[in-house]
């Protein structure tokens, strides 16, 4: 009888999952995120390793291959530099992912604690941020941050520069959305306990309510790791980006624009790069969306 009873306790305790758990196997059922989430893991490996795989650097010149099509000592073709195009595409693919990344990981912070503590503090403070968000969301980002990045210092780290004006332009519509979430979340017992207790804000704040939108946050910093590479590639693309000696994904897709009918290789080869990581950083979106959702069919059941 005790082993009866010990086996159903065992069996009980081994169908407990904690959140954590639940969110992952969802996610694992999610075929297309997974293929995304290796996919982005592929091309990390390959921003880490390519350079010390790969014979040609990107900022290397080869003297006797001008506009050469893709052979066997260029696998992408040259460009009319006499630079190899896959070094670059390397190159551009690390610089555009450690945009996308910062950029994202510090808008996310901003609209987190920005729209949480205008919810949660209310008044004057409300109201100021709420004008400066729609400020925001009205002004011609495009066009300020290629002014903005035109005049700042030239030099090996500018395209830090570009980092801090797209974080400065990404958080606003995010941090409504946050805020509204919070309205909700700051009524509920746990938060007015802790205010009862005497914890100030800022804990409340960092402690209570933004674990608590962590779901919606952790959607966000995905999806603004696309966002920040569209925007790095479409400025780059114009000359506004990264800028020489240096390259991205943008700036490399800009040169071989002009060129793509007829010198194809350096256009194709950045640009099917810059597809496939996009489509996967989506797909990766899309699959922790539905993870995170209870109410999702998407991710399956448990």
């Amino acid at each position: 009888m005790s082993e009866l009873v010990a086996a159903e306790v065992g069996l009980e305790a081994k169908r407990r999952i904690t959140r954590g758990e639940l969110i992952w196997r969802r996610f694992l059922r999610n075929k297309t995120a997974v293929f995304g989430a290796a996919g982005i893991l592929f091309l990390l490996l390959l921003t880490l390793a390519g350079p010390y795989l790969l014979y040609w650097k990107f900022d290397d010149i080869d003297t006797n291959a001008f506009l050469s099509a893709p052979d066997g000592a260029h696998l992408l073709g040259t460009t009319q530099a006499g630079r190899d195009v896959l070094a670059l595409a390397i190159r551009g693919l690390g610089k555009s992912l450690l945009i996308g990344f910062l950029v994202a990981l510090i808008s996310t912070s901003i609209s987190a604690l920005v729209g949480a503590s205008a919810a949660y503090l209310g008044g004057w403070y409300e109201k100021s941020m709420l004008w400066i968000i729609d400020l925001l969301l009205v002004i011609p980002s495009f066009f300020l941050i290629a002014v903005a990045s035109r005049g700042a210092p030239e030099g090996e780290a500018s395209w830090l520069i570009l980092v801090v004006l797209l974080a400065a332009f990404a958080w606003p519509l995010s941090a409504r959305v946050v805020r509204s979430l919070t309205l909700s979340i700051r009524e509920r017992e746990y938060v007015l306990a802790a205010k009862f207790m005497g914890l100030s804000s800022f804990r409340i704040i960092v402690r209570h309510i933004l674990p608590n939108a962590s779901s919606l946050l952790i959607i966000d910093a995905t999806l603004g790791v696309g966002y920040a590479i569209l925007s790095e590639t479409g400025l780059s693309y114009f000359g506004f980006g990264v800028q020489a000696p240096d390259t991205s994904l943008g700036t490399l897709i800009g040169e071989g624009a002009s060129m793509a009918t007829t010198f194809p290789w350096i256009f194709l080869g950045p640009a099917t790069v810059l597809v496939f990581l996009v489509m996967c950083v989506n797909a990766v979106g899309d699959g922790l969306r539905d993870a995170l959702d209870p109410s999702s069919a998407s991710g399956g059941q448990v």
